[in-house]
Formats: structure tokens, sequence, C-alpha cells
């Protein structure tokens, strides 16, 4: 069973040649070079600094001998594999810590979005859930770990073997007899006590865990079903230098700061209600915000020739199956009996969009043909799963499907990429694109896909922006594009597809006529594509992005007047209706509380401007305009004619245009 004992020195010893990423090459032994030997002949702090390695392109234990002639890539911590390596080892660690301390059974651990969980069963002592009090205790435990430098330990097992490792784990038990053959075998990394199965490497031992920290806790369910047993899970996070702890720590007392939940009740933009469990309620002020950004995609429909549908929210689970939905998606989907029939309410858009295209014959003529669709949909996600706006039961998206010709597929794209980039900028997003192709399981003609794959990399080549291959991870159905957008905290954010689809036009039977003189007809593309995604998600990324200091031209309070005195207020009111007039959003703060206390009630409400009126302004016609933006005026107001200052909040609202 142990890989690094017997069967490991019965392989045969030959001198291999070992190709490093700087083009060095260095001589080794097969079965016995590592490679942190080689790390080691680089230079000391290249070693110090390894991770784990990539041996021909394949993610590899640093203590893991070589096997042959090799290239080599060292990875240290600035590499996301390196980072998932170390945080896979940690999670290991934990689970040990854990395993002792709570005396539970490990169920499972794994990687979050940064950092790593541990999942188990509830702490031995009745009635004693795991809460912030064990944190210190755990963590003392795992820093002693640190100072031992215990080895995580590769091992290979059998089926057999696995049993009898995990015998006192029904959970394993289970996994093992569901997932493994009779004749199959699994790696496993042992550390101390705990084992877990792994086929992705670790580290040597965790000494380089040189920071580690517990985040929080919650219930989890044994492979995610609630139909299963109940868990603890405790999520944490670890860096190979304290200074990265510090750092970490200081971004999320920041993303705290900026968390849209705290803001959006602050804010009074939404809320939510046991009654009705991942639908938002949006105030008005959240409304504003809301109907802006479908405002602002409507401009963009405009202007790249989308045709705006509306279908039902509700169809008779015939479609879904049609569409092969139902096969894949039924657990996520909200179901209900009519007329002694079975219905869903939609969660995509995309079987209807097909209905309507196949409504009636289609000449190549009407092609490109762009449906977009701000329909309500519905998806029964996991109550646990469910996290503010970022993940909800009912949303709208700015979803819309071109059906167009396979050698329109290019020019689509790069359109796509247009608008895409054109949206991003206002809102002030970095982005980056993936580019994922032919899987293995994939449907359809292999000449249509490499067709296909060409026109969306000449596509992204044309467009400018880097782009990455992510090779195998498309759709059976059809390549994607994946846009990724970074946020003001540095945070990587799925947010817009690109999706060609080749098996949708196919169930329904689509056909485009006249397309070459034959009249043979064409069975179109259909292209998956949303630049928001789901609205409520982008208005939560937007919260954050922006930490409640909206841009005017999105903001829910752009004016508030604010009187000099608390007399009389019908002028306040006038100017308050000349700027309502305008189509600007402006409130008048007639309270009885001083003017410098409706100041500042007003910039931590994150008004956009504070207009300040009195005797003076009313005689000439004018306010005292405060800029929320303006830090060089130091609380000094700009007297403006009421005129002048519209058309500078005009100026301002086109720059989303």
């Amino acid at each position: 069973m142990d890989e690094g004992r017997s069967e490991l020195e019965r392989k045969p010893r030959e001198n291999i040649a070992i190709e490093h990423s700087d083009g060095r090459v260095f001589e080794g032994i097969s079965w016995e070079t590592t490679p942190l030997d080689i790390a080691k002949q680089i230079s000391k702090s290249v070693a110090k600094r390894a991770v784990a390695a990539k041996v021909d392109g394949e993610l590899w234990d640093l203590l893991r001998p070589l096997e042959a002639n090799a290239q080599l890539e060292i990875l240290d911590f600035e590499s996301k594999e390196a980072q998932q390596v170390l945080w896979r080892s940690s999670a290991l660690v934990l689970a040990e810590a854990c395993q002792g301390y709570f005396g539970s059974v490990i169920v499972d651990v794994g990687l979050s979005k940064a950092g790593f969980y541990c999942d188990m069963t509830g702490p031995q002592q009745p009635g004693h859930g795991v809460s912030q009090t064990h944190y210190k205790p755990l963590e003392e435990l795992v820093k002693q770990a640190v100072l031992e430098k215990q080895p995580f330990q590769r091992l290979v097992a059998n089926r057999d073997e696995l049993k009898e490792i995990f015998a006192d784990n029904p959970y394993k038990q289970r996994i093992i007899n569901e997932k493994m053959s009779h004749d199959s075998k699994a790696v496993v990394y042992r550390y101390a006590q705990a084992v877990e199965i792994w086929s992705e490497p670790l580290l040597p031992s965790s000494e380089k865990i040189a920071a580690f920290a517990l985040l929080n806790n919650s219930a989890s369910y044994f492979l995610g079903d609630a139909k299963n047993d109940s868990l603890q899970r405790i999520h944490g996070i670890s860096f190979p230098d304290k200074k990265r702890m510090a750092e970490h720590k200081k971004l999320l007392e920041e993303a705290a700061r900026r968390d849209h939940r705290k803001i959006g009740r602050e804010q009074e933009l939404f809320f939510f209600h046991e009654l009705s469990p991942g639908s938002a309620f949006f105030l008005p002020h959240g409304t504003r915000i809301y109907n802006k950004l479908m405002q602002f995609i409507r401009g963009k429909y405009w202007e790249h020739g989308f045709e705006e549908v509306v279908t039902p929210n509700m169809f008779n689970t015939e479609l879904w199956k049609q569409s092969g939905h139902w096969q894949n998606y039924q657990d996520n989907m909200f179901k209900l009996n009519v007329d002694q029939q079975e219905f869903a309410l939609k969660p995509m858009n995309c079987p209807g969009h097909c209905l309507m295209f196949g409504m009636r014959s289609r000449s190549y003529r009407e092609l490109p043909l762009r449906f977009a669709d701000f329909g309500v949909l519905h998806r029964n996600e996991a109550s646990g799963a469910l996290a503010g706006l970022a993940r909800v039961r009912r949303f709208q998206q700015d979803d819309a499907h071109i059906f167009c010709l396979q050698g329109q597929v290019k020019s689509e794209i790069s359109l796509a990429f247009l608008m895409l980039r054109h949206v991003y900028e206002v809102f002030g997003f970095q982005f980056k694109l993936k580019l994922s192709t032919r899987p293995d399981n994939f449907v359809g003609d292999i000449e249509v896909w490499d067709q296909a794959e060409q026109q969306l990399q000449e596509a992204l080549d044309e467009f400018g922006y880097p782009w990455e291959l992510n090779p195998g991870d498309g759709a059976f159905y059809g390549p994607k594009i994946d846009i990724v957008i970074c946020d003001a905290l540095g945070r990587d954010q799925q947010c817009a597809t690109i999706q060609l689809d080749f098996q949708l036009p196919k169930r329904f039977q689509l056909q485009v006529l006249g397309v070459d003189a034959s009249g043979k007809p064409e069975q179109p593309v259909i292209i998956h594509r949303a630049v928001l995604g789901s609205l409520e998600r982008m208005m939560a990324m937007l919260i954050e992005h922006y930490a409640g200091k909206w841009p005017f031209w999105l903001s829910p309070r752009q004016v508030i007047v604010v009187p000099t005195s608390n007399t009389d207020h019908t002028h306040v009111e006038q100017v308050k209706q000349q700027i309502h007039k305008a189509g600007f959003y402006v409130d008048a703060d007639v309270s009885g509380d001083t003017l410098n206390k409706k100041i500042r009630n007003a910039e931590l409400a994150q008004y956009n401007f504070i207009c300040v009126v009195g005797e003076q302004e009313q005689l000439h016609g004018c306010v005292n305009v405060r800029s929320r933006d303006d830090a060089s005026a130091k609380g000094r107001g700009q007297m403006l004619k009421i005129g002048a200052f519209i058309d500078q909040l005009n100026q301002l609202n086109s720059i989303s245009n």
C-alpha cells in the first residue's frame, strides 16, 4: 500500500534528463530524484519557496520521485495551483486537530473559494456544537503540528485496503462502495491519524504552513444533500508567511465593511423574509438601482440589435424533457400540479426562446436573430447555499439567445465582446477571458466543434484582451467563453458567459431555409449570452465594489436639498420639484436638526450632491452645492444657478450612455 517502500524499491533506476521551465537541464535518476532535489540545485531560495511542482504539465508532489525524462516547473505560493496544495494540506492538518480535540468522525475535507474546510460529525459531548470558543485551541494544535514538521505520506490503496483504513468511518465506507469498482485504486494521504482520499498533491510536511486561522463554522450535509446527516463545517485559511495572513485579515475587514447585506440594510435597499426565503424584497431605493441596471442594458440592446421578448413563467414539464433540463436539473426546479398535469417554474429562458424561434418557418435573411429576456427565473437552491443577493431562488438576468448560422458565430461573438467591454468599463471592472473547449463527453460532429472553437479563438485574438485556454472544460453541447471580473477588493467573480449550443436547436428541430441553392434547411447555432448575469448578484457585487458610494447615474440618492433654517420651507420644496421634474432622485431634509447635523446625515447616506438653500440662494435663484466626490472643496459649497446645476446633473447622468 505504501508507494514509497517495497514497490518503489523494485523500480528500475536509470539516468534521466530533467528540463526546468527556465531552459536548464539537470541530470537525475528515475524513481529517486524528486522535484525538491532539483529545486535545491537551482537555489536555496527556490527550494524554500517551493510548494509543489508540475511534471510534464501534471501537478506533482515535491517529494514524489520522477519516473522518466521530464519537463519540470517548480511552483511557489504565487501560483493558484500551489495555493490549493497548501490549503488542501492545511485542511488535513485541521482534520487531525478536530479528530483529536472533538473525537469526531471526519467526513470530508476540501477547498473553499479562498481557503479550505473540514466537515465532521458533531462533537462527542452531547449538546455541544462547534463555536468560536473552539477556534483558539484548534489553532494551537495546528501551530504545534507545524513546529513538529509532521510529514504528509502519500499512499496508493485498492478498494479493500481503503475499506480497512476507513473501517470506523461509515461515510467513507459509503463513498468507497458507491464510487469505486473492485479492481480500482486510489491515492490517499496520511497526516498523523488523519487520512483522506485525494489524487492531488500535498506538501512534504506541515512546516510550510506558517500562518493558520479559522474563519467561521456552519452546518452542512453529507454529500450536500439535505436528506443526509447534518454535519459541522469549519472554514479556515493559511499562508506560507505571516505577512500574507496580516494582509488577508485586512482584506476580510474591508470585505466585512463592504458586505452588501450590511450596506443594503443601512441604505434600505432590500431585505429578506422567512415567509419567502431566497427571494429579495427590493425597497424603493433598491428598486431604483435594479431598474437603472435594466434600463442601462436595454440601451445596449437597442445599440446592438437585440429584440426584447416576454415569455411565460410556468411551463408543462414536457418542455423541460424536450430541452433535456428535466433529466439533469429537475431537483433545482419548483414544480406544481395544474389540471392534473405537472408544471414547473422556469429556471432559464432558452427553451421558451426555442419555441419562439420555431413558431414559424425562418429564412436565413432573418439571422442573426437576437432575443433578450428579463423574465423572472426560479431555482430551488439549497437553503444552506442562500447568501444575500449573491445566491437567491428568485431572480432576473440580462438573458439573451442569438440564433445564427455557423458562419456568423465569429462576428456575433465579436459584437458580444464590444458590449461586454463597454458595460464593464462603465462599472470600473477589470475582466479576464477563458475559452473552454471540447470535453471528452461532447455531443455532435467533431468538425463542427473544431470550426466553432476556431471562430471563438479568432474573435478572442481580434478583441485584443489577454485570454486563457481551458481545454476540455466546455459543456457537452458546445464550447464557451467565461468572463471573470475583478472587483475593488481584487476578488475574482464569474459573472458573464458566452456559450455556444449545437444541441438545443437539434432537440427542438429548429431550421433555417434558403441558406443555399439546394433548398436544404440548415440547423442554426444558439449563442447563450449574459453580461450582468443575475441582476441580484450583480447588484450585490456593485454594492461591495462601490462600498455603497454609488456613481451619480446609478445612485438611488442623487440630490438632497437642505434649508439653512427651520422656518419657511416653501423655497426648499420649489427647488426639490425643479430637480425632480428634470428626472433626478431628490429629497429634502426639513427636520428640526441643525444645519451641520443635516449635512452630516446626508454625507453618511451617500447623497451625491447636497444643495444648501437660504435667503441669499432664494434671492438669486441659486443653490449652494456640495459634491460628495469633490474632496478639494473641504465642505465649502459652490453657488450655481438652478438651471446650471441641472445641466451639470444631465451631463453626469449621460456617463452610462
